[in-house]
């Protein structure tokens, strides 16, 4: 099994005690009858971007408000920077950073009124003005809470989790709503709290984000670990090479499988793939079966599965 990759029933990943800022053993918690969080187990690096993946109703919800201390553990051991969070949230709270999927934020204040306010609760807080420069809202100042886009509410919301230079960071959809610019903006902020040694943990459902930002992944479903490892390795290990391509018309895929001599199946967003080795043979083969169905290739490329594939792979494997 690949080093980076770690599946349930393996032990979690060893790292020294300086190095972790968050250390979960065997936690568990349920409502009456139903287990939300069935014997989880990870850690999360110091200064890493780690992101907890999984459907809807998996138990990362009730994982993540564990940890940030707003719910309680029924069994098992959590520290987050040295601390229980069941015990100890006022002290976490002046060194953890919460970002809400919604809300959180009085209808009436402006922008720079609920940062100003939120910077009145830290002995040490960032600039305002600086920081609401940083996550895009400098055009939007005189606007209250209530009339932002949702995409200048995430934004919002990110600047109040930082505002108190946390150590660690929760991130909980944290683009749902925004533009393209404002996502890659967001991401860059995201890395550039990396960079500074900030520890920061997602929760998404945007795979790509996922992809693109994670450091490591943890993937969990009916409140149980699936696997957890780094983007590339949990590609890696759902598959070879992919050949994908999309066409302008809809295909007869048994008649085009038959054609090319391997099963071709469709994909996400109107495409479709063959999961082998491309050749040029293959690719020969493809584009002439595609002719007989008059079927013109407008995108090919080949690679491994995304993350998206992957999570798809992991999750329903798990299920089955």
């Amino acid at each position: 099994m690949d080093a980076e990759l770690e599946r349930a029933g393996h032990g979690p990943i060893l790292s020294s005690a300086s190095s972790i800022t968050i250390d979960v053993q065997h936690l568990n918690k349920a409502y009456g009858e139903r287990v939300a969080v069935d014997d989880i187990s990870f850690d999360v690096r110091k200064g890493s971007i780690f992101a907890l993946l999984g459907p809807n109703g998996a138990g990362k919800t009730t994982t993540v408000e564990i940890l940030e201390g707003y719910r309680k553990r029924d069994r098992g051991s959590v520290r987050i920077l040295g601390r229980d969070p069941a015990s100890d949230s006022a002290e976490l709270r002046h060194r953890v950073g919460v970002m809400p999927q919604q809300g959180g934020v009085y209808p009436q204040l402006r922008p720079m009124e609920a940062l100003r306010l939120f910077a009145s609760f830290y002995s040490n807080p960032r600039d305002p003005e600086e920081l609401i420069q940083e996550v895009g809202l400098g055009d939007s100042l005189n606007q209250r809470y209530r009339y932002l886009s949702g995409g200048q509410q995430q934004r919002l919301s990110l600047a109040l989790a930082l505002i108190g230079r946390p150590e660690l960071v929760f991130l909980d959809e944290p683009t749902t709503g925004m533009d393209p610019l404002a996502r890659r903006a967001t991401w860059a902020t995201i890395r550039n709290l990396r960079d500074d040694g900030v520890t920061v943990v997602i929760t998404t459902h945007l795979m790509d984000e996922a992809e693109q930002l994670a450091d490591d992944v943890l993937i969990i479903n009916h409140g149980r670990v699936v696997v957890r490892g780094t983007p590339d390795s949990l590609m890696a290990a759902t598959g070879g090479a992919l050949l994908r391509f999309r066409t302008n018309a809809t295909l007869d895929l048994p008649r085009l499988s038959s054609s090319v001599g391997q099963e071709v199946r469709a994909s996400e967003r109107n495409g479709y793939l063959i999961e082998t080795e491309p050749s040029p043979a293959l690719v020969a083969a493809l584009a002439t079966a595609l002719a007989e169905q008059h079927a013109l290739i407008s995108e090919l490329r080949v690679g491994n599965p995304s993350l998206e594939e992957a999570f798809l792979e992991l999750t329903r494997a798990e299920i089955e």
